[in-house]
């Protein structure tokens, strides 16, 4: 269930800070929510896939821990952040 390198690279400009930006907590979460994504879609067809049902638990535990610490550290990019990721929710 891994990201093609296109999808990354699509999720990395679309959320980077500057043009170097890779790393950055806007960044991560983007590449996570990309992949809790195509996981959810997985484990629609494949409901007793519990070794990605665990992994996909993991990847929300990681996303929702970097939405905490970014919405203590800058609530106006968190803001921004969840508000787009709820437009693209709604896109599809």
């Amino acid at each position: 269930m891994a990201l093609t390198k296109e999808e990354k690279t699509k999720a990395i400009v679309d959320n980077r800070r500057d043009e170097k930006d890779t790393g950055s907590s806007e960044v991560q979460i983007a590449i996570l929510s990309k992949k809790i994504a195509k996981l959810t879609v997985h484990m629609t067809e494949n409901k007793h896939d519990y070794s990605s049902k665990r992994g996909m638990d993991i990847l929300i535990a990681r996303r929702k821990n970097l939405l905490n610490y970014l919405k203590k550290t800058d609530l106006e990019k968190y803001n921004a952040l969840v508000a787009k990721m709820k437009e693209d929710k709604k896109a599809k």
